[in-house]
């Protein structure tokens, strides 16, 4: 008997299939079928058994149907494509703003572990959530985020890291948060860890496990400290008395920092509220106690309003800071993010490349590809394999975009 066990699987039988259940919200199904043919088969939670053959070769064949069954990976958030990127899938990490690591060339590196979120903001840059027209999104194995993030920090020479944990959408999702954390940490460079997050997630045993696993600040993506307002902007249901609650308990453990971003119409007359709020529950020990941001308008984004310009911007944070004698402006800088040497661009903006398609973007008609371990984005790209020839439009911070010339 062979008895095959998994700590990011779960199994449950469904008619003629089994669902094969992937770090907690993504998921595919095998056939009953498929399965008879390795042998008789038992599922129970993340455990499955095969009868009458043993570890060695069920684990191989399951290994086989697991490959295939992933090629139809979906998220439930949605019920969309989803794609696994690990260390053998041929897919970098370097490359694209959807997923995986990013140097802007401070010593400050993003890591993007996931796509997806569980609210839906009417202001989202990157139309992410429950109403998102996005057509896929990733998923990144942690050990390949790790050893990949570690190599540009080797390459930085600095003595203070800031990881910076961010994504297109909710990065809570992520299932293997706190172990990333905690790998993260152990990295002696690191001196700095933060999340952005819409603190949906968050509850305090979570908190505390990633306190403990090295989390050091957590940037709360909080726009309205009124019911009405904070449920219109994020787009679906929204628990706001959890939320404050929350955000009471995190300076108890890590740094807080409240981030709304001011969407003129809608939250005007909430922007000092949340100010007295953080500041209240002692947010921002070696940190701002809010960070206001500006909505700027995207292409791919939401956009409910026209933008203000930063000159105007800047001046309603003036008027409400001599009115009410509160500071809401940042007037230095308290994350000690410096430049350094940003990790190497194999290509520059005008070279023509040669690159190999390994997988559908994010966007309709829309494919990412790789050449010199580098992602390049190949928009109205009507195929997802084979060799083409790209001509670099974008190589700003490693982020590469192509124009397909075959």
């Amino acid at each position: 008997m062979a008895e095959l066990k998994f700590k990011d699987l779960s199994f449950e039988e469904k008619d003629q299939k089994v669902i094969v259940n992937f770090l907690k919200i993504f998921y595919c199904d095998i056939d009953k079928s498929k399965l008879k043919n390795i042998g008789n088969f038992k599922i129970s939670s993340n455990k499955i058994e095969f009868f009458d053959i043993n570890d060695k070769r069920a684990q191989r064949k399951f290994n086989t149907l697991l490959l295939k069954g992933f090629t139809q990976l979906k998220n439930r958030l949605g019920n969309k494509p989803a794609i696994y990127v690990h260390k053998n899938s041929g897919i970098p990490l370097i490359g694209t703003a959807y997923f995986g690591l990013i140097d802007r060339g401070t010593n400050l590196i993003e890591i993007r572990p996931i796509n997806g979120c569980n609210l839906s903001c009417i202001f989202c840059s990157v139309d992410e959530g429950l109403s998102s027209r996005k057509k896929a999104g990733f998923v990144v194995e942690k050990d390949y985020l790790v050893e990949e993030f570690k190599k540009i920090v080797d390459f930085k020479q600095e003595d203070y890291i800031d990881a910076h944990i961010n994504a297109q959408g909710e990065p809570l999702l992520y299932a293997d948060m706190v172990d990333l954390v905690t790998d993260i940490a152990k990295i002696p460079q690191v001196k700095s860890i933060s999340i952005d997050t819409n603190g949906i997630l968050l509850d305090k045993q979570l908190i505390d496990e990633l306190a403990d696993a090295g989390l050091t600040r957590i940037n709360l993506s909080l726009h309205a400290l009124d019911e009405k307002t904070a449920t219109t902007m994020a787009g679906t249901d929204y628990n706001l008395k959890k939320i404050i609650k929350i955000a009471a308990y995190i300076p108890k453990k890590m740094d807080l920092i409240i981030t709304p971003v001011w969407l003129p119409g809608y939250n005007d007359d909430e922007l000092v509220k949340l100010a007295k709020f953080a500041n209240k529950i002692g947010a921002g020990k070696k940190c701002p106690a809010i960070g206001i941001q500006n909505f700027l308008s995207y292409r791919f984004g939401r956009n409910p309003i026209k933008e203000v310009g930063m000159d105007v911007f800047y001046k309603k944070l003036q008027d409400l800071e001599k009115k009410h004698g509160i500071e809401l402006i940042n007037k230095e800088d308290m994350f000690k993010i410096k430049k350094s040497k940003e990790y190497p661009k194999p290509f520059k903006k005008g070279d023509i490349v040669k690159a190999e398609l390994v997988c559908p973007g994010r966007l309709s008609n829309e494919t990412l590809a790789v050449a010199a371990n580098r992602l390049i984005s190949v928009p109205n790209c009507y195929k997802n394999q084979g060799s083409v020839k790209l001509k670099i439009k974008r190589a700003k911070h490693n982020i590469f975009l192509g124009e397909l010339l075959n």
